[in-house]
């Protein structure tokens, strides 16, 4: 009896030891360029009233993805949680798969657009949805009560969604998995979406090696398209990007700009910019797999510096180890 009491002390002393050196590891490793601790990838970054937040995918199995957490830092090195912000129980509809998420502010009200259910044809239930809420944190609340798009349009699974806000108002949502990328036209209330004067809804705009996880942003009266390329799961998935002279295109790939580092990690890719205004300040947020895990969904999230060449192309991101220093947002910069 008293070697069985031993044993089961010894046991339960190395199960305490492996769970204080898996946080150890976990948080540890924050003091590097991952910005908060957890499992978290395809990062939406934002500035809302001179505070940055970070609206991530949680990584987990896909029947495990039903809710989403927020993050909101005034200095992009310390970062507070706001966990729950939206999950499955406010959006009725959503079952799995939950991932993605882009927002943007119009008239004193968040909106939040996301990805739910992983629908794979016209006859599954699911695609694009958007919440409201009141505050940056939530609580969100299901907008429309149905998705805002439910169908495959050239091609293009319906996630992946990003929202850009062009000079003269008007919202654009940029998306689409499955090597298709579409955009359209968001009617002002973000109920649905306006035909393009040629009279389609959804014009596809895919560049060469396009595979998912758009984003688009203005320089210069420049309009700078960036997407990932490769596979998710793997160490090659990376950003590329391209330039036009209008949101639409066309879009000629220019080259990859962020992409692993073996000696950092593995598998960068699905990012999102923060743009410091009046200033040249460039971030670009995104998630990668810390060297030696395989576990598909063992993604973290990041953040390092983004500089342009005078031509206007952007330079390859170095990935870093120590990620970036504070930077708090004064009043005009």
């Amino acid at each position: 009896m008293q070697k069985a009491l031993q044993l089961e002390g010894f046991c339960i002393i190395l199960q305490l030891m492996r769970t204080l050196i898996f946080i150890f590891l976990l948080y540890s490793s924050v003091t590097q360029a991952q910005i908060f601790p957890g499992w978290y990838a395809d990062p939406e970054a934002i500035i809302f009233d001179n505070t940055y937040w970070v609206y991530p995918t949680f990584s987990d199995k896909y029947n495990n993805q039903v809710h989403f957490d927020a993050f909101s830092s005034t200095d992009l090195v310390h970062w507070q949680k706001h966990a729950n912000i939206l999950d499955t129980n406010a959006i009725r509809w959503a079952k799995r798969a939950m991932w993605a998420p882009a927002i943007t502010k119009k008239d004193g009200k968040y909106y939040f657009f996301f990805a739910a259910n992983d629908i794979q044809n016209d006859s599954s239930y699911g695609g694009i949805g958007v919440a409201i809420a009141d505050k940056p944190e939530g609580p969100y609340k299901d907008y429309l009560k149905h998705p805002l798009i439910d169908k495959f349009h050239n091609g293009a699974q319906p996630i992946d969604q990003a929202i850009f806000q062009d000079k003269d108002g008007q919202y654009y949502m940029i998306y689409g998995g499955w090597r298709h990328c579409n955009i359209a036209r968001l009617k002002p209330d973000f109920t649905g979406f306006l035909p393009f004067p040629d009279g389609t809804t959804f014009k596809e705009i895919t560049p060469d090696n396009y595979v998912e996880g758009p984003f688009m942003f203005r320089k210069n009266d420049k309009y700078y398209f960036m997407w990932s390329e490769g596979g998710w799961t793997g160490p090659n998935y990376s950003v590329a990007y391209a330039v036009a002279d209008s949101p639409t295109g066309p879009f000629k790939r220019i080259g990859k700009i962020l992409q692993q580092d073996t000696t950092v990690a593995t598998g960068a890719g699905h990012h999102s910019v923060i743009h410091i205004p009046n200033t040249e300040d460039y971030y670009i947020v995104y998630h990668r797999r810390p060297l030696g895990e395989t576990d598909a969904n063992h993604r973290v999230t990041c953040i390092d510096h983004m500089y342009f060449n005078p031509d206007g192309t952007i330079k390859p991101v170095k990935i870093t180890k120590e990620g970036v220093t504070a930077r708090p947002i004064r009043p005009n910069n």
